[in-house]
């Protein structure tokens, strides 16, 4: 459910995977009417010949009728609007996989969370796919590797053997909300490493970035019940670095506009209708952790440079003076 840059991606992967009727729901029509007829979603994933075992629709009951395991591929925060629409379409016992990384605005719920509470089913019917996959690179068949959390190891299972192919490994795991800390995090720490890089600054202040946007997203994850070792892993680690070191990273790419001297307004043109999670995902996580009475220094510099005013130079300033103390 929506045919954006991974959920155009996931649906090659189930088809070069060998599921043999996979239904991809796309937003606008004309999107849906291009991927059947030309097997290319030119919008989202230029140049990709797409399997011809994926249909495209744009209609919502179509796609849902029949389907055991839908992977919901919508931004964050349509998630609610796009469910309550669904509410009722989905097959009883359906499975229902998050693909989206964010923490909902206003309600500060996770995706999981958000997925319960509007379609009421049980928590164990609900997985996440979370990790290193820049959309592009899974299309082109390059390796990578992603985890399926699920607390119903059965339904992790059953989606990793949809998912595993000979270039996309997924992995398993129990700890849904590190899965999902992990995701929605890496986004903002990806914006701080992309405003480094537009003022000039090098490796050293990107190393100190990541490894220090780490150290706030174990914070978060842990308060809220996460295992550090799901953070240490594919869904923590490994998402962070792809996202904060890629140029095909939308985040990193963003404040890298920012940081060249670009405004809020230029930097979202630029993006041509392609969502930046973490342009909105600084606010709720950064709410999210002062509920948690949890220090998120880097996230805070960044919500202040989109949404505060403050210039990518000044935040810089402001990391730097902050108190000396022990890592």
């Amino acid at each position: 459910m929506g045919a954006g840059a991974w959920g155009t991606a996931l649906a090659k992967v189930l088809a070069d995977a060998g599921v043999v009727d996979v239904i991809l729901w796309a937003r606008r029509s004309e999107v849906a009417e291009e991927i059947n007829a030309t097997r290319c979603n030119s919008a989202y994933l230029p140049g990709v010949v797409l399997p011809s075992s994926i249909r495209a629709t744009n209609d919502a009951a179509e796609a849902l009728s029949s389907a055991s395991t839908v992977l919901l591929g919508v931004p964050a925060q349509t998630m609610r609007a796009n469910l309550e629409q669904w509410t009722g379409l989905f097959r009883e016992g359906a499975t229902l996989v998050s693909l989206a990384k964010g923490i909902e605005l206003g309600t500060l719920m996770r995706m999981s969370q958000v997925i319960v509470a509007v379609t009421g089913v049980d928590p164990a019917q609900v997985a996440v796919i979370s990790g290193p996959n820049l959309a592009s690179e899974i299309a082109e068949g390059q390796p990578a590797a992603t985890v399926v959390a699920c607390s119903d190891s059965g339904r992790a299972v059953a989606v990793q053997r949809m998912l595993n192919t000979g270039y996309f490994r997924p992995y398993t795991n129990a700890d849904v909300i590190g899965t999902e800390i992990g995701g929605a995090c890496k986004n903002v720490i990806a914006l701080a490493c992309g405003m480094a890089a537009g003022v000039g600054l090098g490796e050293n202040t990107a190393a100190a970035i990541v490894t220090r946007g780490l150290a706030e997203i174990m914070r978060l994850g842990i308060a809220l019940g996460a295992k550090g070792t799901t953070l240490a892993g594919l869904a923590g680690v490994g998402d962070l670095v792809a996202t904060c070191i890629s140029p095909h990273s939308r985040n990193r790419s963003f404040g890298e506009c920012l940081g060249r001297g670009g405004t809020m307004d230029s930097a979202l043109q630029a993006r041509e209708g392609h969502v930046v999670e973490g342009v909105t995902s600084c606010q709720s996580v950064l709410a999210l952790a002062s509920s948690y009475d949890v220090e998120m220094p880097l996230t805070d510099a960044v919500h202040r440079v989109c949404h505060k005013g403050l210039s990518v130079g000044e935040a810089v300033l402001l990391l730097l003076g902050r108190s000396t103390k022990p890592e």
